[in-house]
């Protein structure tokens, strides 16, 4: 009996190396464990299923698939089926990595708790009743509730991150340019980024070897200085760690979440690290205004694409070509990709985009600026992920305001 529950992916690994268990074997347990809990948490939108020698992969339902179904979420994507692999898709391919399935999102990304896909929410595995984070809720879930032995999500505000904490697994946003988007259905086009959620930091790392490096279909891609590495250190001695003092007093931040947070400080005190307070109060206080404008503004282009003429969801009218982009955008984005391209529309237009694009870019440069200062003098810098714990699920669903202040950190 496989328990997939706490099977890690170099574990899982192990036994197939050692001839211990074959890669068919390992496939039927993770489908297995979908089968009888799936229903319940809704990690996946499509099960694939392939089998190989190899420890088994799910993906977030915006990296295409060649052959396998990529609905983004959304019912504007419903019943589309690619005809070719994303760069990532195609390096998991090559390591061998059999496609358990693709997991579950808020439609296009776009939220905090995966309750915004059109296909209903996924569930936190160790509470059904709470929300699992979003936008890469399923991922998080198929991974913490042993339904997959790692996955790889997006991030553009935290959507990799934020259900990794919320469900108690690791997971790495990398530094943008090091992974390629080439084949990633678009939310905001500067932000965007492939991550893996895993159980460990080792898995994370292997995880991320598989994926990292140049892509010559992707422009914005770069060279990694040095081959990724899997840890094998037993201390953290020599890493120099920053506790920006905005980022752990910030109001809304619950008491238990700093208790555990400064717990994790002490421990890394303990293995070695050096620890200091840092300080980034322009990222603090305009971050999210500044994020809020970015990332509307540009998914507002990027969702222009689906006008119902060459692929997805098209509405079946009487009348002129406008009339069918309306009807067609009218029925298949749900109500979050609504009111991100209206509010996007609005900061784009004439009049109005100096203020508000052009002031968050320039805004934008800031913070990254004082983000450059403190990794000249920290190599980490510690802070929650989320304020919060995991919420109950349509607890924020009708204040949207509310929910976007979960992606403060």
């Amino acid at each position: 009996m496989i328990d997939t529950l706490r099977l890690t992916a170099e574990e899982a690994a192990g036994l197939l190396e050692r001839g211990e268990l074959s890669g068919t074997e390992l496939t039927r347990a993770y489908l297995d464990a979908i089968e009888e809990r799936d229903e319940e948490l809704h990690a996946y939108l499509h099960v694939a299923g392939e089998s190989g020698e190899a420890v088994p992969v799910a993906l977030k339902d915006v990296i295409t698939t060649k052959g396998v179904p990529t609905t983004a979420g959304s019912r504007i994507l419903e019943g589309y089926v690619p005809v070719f692999d994303s760069t990532v898709a195609a390096r998991c391919k090559e390591a061998g990595l059999p496609l358990l399935g693709k997991t579950n999102l808020d439609e296009f990304a776009m939220g905090s708790s995966t309750e915004n896909s059109a296909f209903g929410p996924s569930r936190n595995p160790w509470d059904p009743e709470r929300v699992p984070g979003g936008s890469s809720g399923g991922s998080a879930v198929a991974v913490a509730g042993g339904l997959a032995p790692w996955a790889l999500g997006t991030d553009t505000g935290g959507s990799v991150k934020q259900p990794a904490a919320l469900c108690g697994i690791v997971g790495l946003r990398p530094t943008y340019g090091t992974v390629s988007r080439y084949g990633i259905v678009a939310f905001a086009s500067s932000l965007d980024q492939v991550g893996p959620l895993t159980k460990t930091v080792r898995d994370c790392a292997r995880l991320y070897a598989l994926i990292a490096g140049r892509d010559p279909c992707d422009s914005t891609t770069v060279e990694l200085p040095a081959p990724v590495e899997v840890p094998r250190a037993e201390d953290l001695a020599g890493v120099r760690i920053g506790v920006p003092r905005e980022m752990n007093e910030a109001e809304g931040i619950d008491a238990g979440v700093t208790e555990r947070v400064q717990a994790a400080i002490r421990l890394a005190e303990d293995l070695g690290a050096e620890v200091e307070e840092a300080s980034l109060p322009r990222s603090v206080e305009y971050g999210l205004a500044c994020y809020y404008l970015v990332a509307p503004a540009e998914a507002s282009s990027n969702l222009a694409r689906y006008d119902g003429v060459r692929y997805g969801h098209r509405a079946e009218v009487d009348g002129d070509l406008t009339t069918l982009y309306e009807r067609t955008r009218w029925e298949g984005f749900g109500a979050e990709p609504k009111r991100r391209i209206l509010l996007g529309t609005y900061a784009l237009s004439a009049g109005y985009y100096e203020a508000y694009y052009g002031q968050a870019q320039k805004v934008r440069t800031v913070i990254a600026q004082e983000h450059a200062a403190a990794f000249e003098r920290f190599d980490v810098l510690v802070s929650p992920t989320s304020p919060t714990v995991a919420f109950r699920i349509g607890e924020k669903a009708e204040n949207p305001l509310a929910m976007y202040l979960s992606d403060l950190l």
